[in-house]
């Protein structure tokens, strides 16, 4: 009996509105989009590209940006060909089953993505704080453990969320104010009851953002410390500058989360939400790639590199 209903709720289909309201902003907001996706493709890809190429970037923070770039490369590649879909077709309609497996691979990344960002905050921690037994703390084991520990909470948090979604049922195709499969989009497509799911979304998404913005925030704390406690104003101004890029990518990431959060659920704050949406979900993943290679002399100098080298091989 449960079967039946199972196999009945996944054939049922959701129907993603996204920006249907505005007809005449589909065309420019597919060109935007677009170009969007194409410099985030190409900012985390060669980011990865240039850490991997230059012996100079062999090290933990540069080790860490590495795998930030490529969970931003999968995230963004979950959500946006979607929503270029959406955005080119009449038909925005969705199945269950691929509703559910972009809300999962989505659940995974922002989940490695939030332990990553603290595992980051603590090595900027001990670089600054314990500089002459930082390649003792962060050897190449304990980063490869930090980071095997971030994709493993990833998979454990996408798991519990995604079987908090499969014991609900969908009786009939709903239509969805909203262009990506959040649990937004199951909770209120579901006909079922709902407060088991609600309950565990809350507890697990909370404790993912809490304990990893703890970390953060008081690796933080003792860096601000050390640094107002240097008597040489260009030793302060060098050690702020070797975190300033991940403070900018941490600031970005967890204020467009926490502004989510706040939004109250009114049909005046969904045109908001969506924009926050959007921010979160495609813009902040291009952005990080573009604030660590701005603000490093050492990427840039690579970028240069590889460009000249185009440049004579051509």
């Amino acid at each position: 009996m449960m079967s039946t209903s199972k196999n009945q709720s996944f054939a049922v289909k959701f129907i993603l509105l996204g920006f249907s309201e505005s007809p005449e902003l589909q065309v420019p907001l597919f060109l935007l989009f677009l170009t969007i996706y194409a410099v985030t493709v190409v900012g985390n890809l060669g980011m990865i590209v240039i850490i991997k190429i230059n012996p100079k970037l062999h090290t933990p923070m540069y080790f860490f940006l590495s795998h930030l770039s490529f969970v931003d490369f999968c995230y963004s590649t979950t959500v946006t060909p979607k929503l270029l879909e959406n955005l080119a077709e009449e038909d925005r309609s969705i199945s269950i089953k691929s509703c559910i497996t972009q809300f999962s691979i989505g659940v995974t990344c922002v989940a490695i993505e939030t332990v990553i960002l603290a595992v980051m905050a603590y090595d900027r921690f001990e670089a600054i704080c314990n500089p002459l037994l930082y390649t003792v703390f962060m050897s190449s084991k304990l980063c490869g453990l930090l980071v095997t520990v971030a994709y493993l909470w990833g998979i454990i948090i996408s798991v519990i969320l995604t079987y908090s979604i499969l014991v609900l049922s969908f009786c009939e195709t709903k239509i969805i104010d909203n262009f990506v499969c959040e649990y937004s989009v199951f909770l209120s497509g579901s006909c079922s009851d709902k407060h088991f799911s609600e309950l565990i979304i809350v507890i697990f998404a909370n404790l993912s953002v809490l304990c990893t913005l703890i970390i953060i925030l008081s690796s933080y704390l003792f860096i601000f410390v050390t640094i107002h406690k240097m008597h040489s104003v260009s030793g302060r101004y060098k050690a702020f500058s070797t975190c300033a890029s991940h403070l900018s990518a941490v600031t970005i990431f967890y204020g467009t989360l926490l502004l989510l959060y706040c939004i109250p659920n009114s049909k005046n704050s969904r045109l908001m939400i969506k924009v926050g949406s959007v921010f979160y979900t495609i813009v902040t993943p291009m952005l990080n790639p573009l604030i660590y290679s701005l603000r490093n002399n050492d990427v840039k100098e690579t970028f240069k590199k590889l460009k000249d080298f185009k440049i004579i091989y051509q």
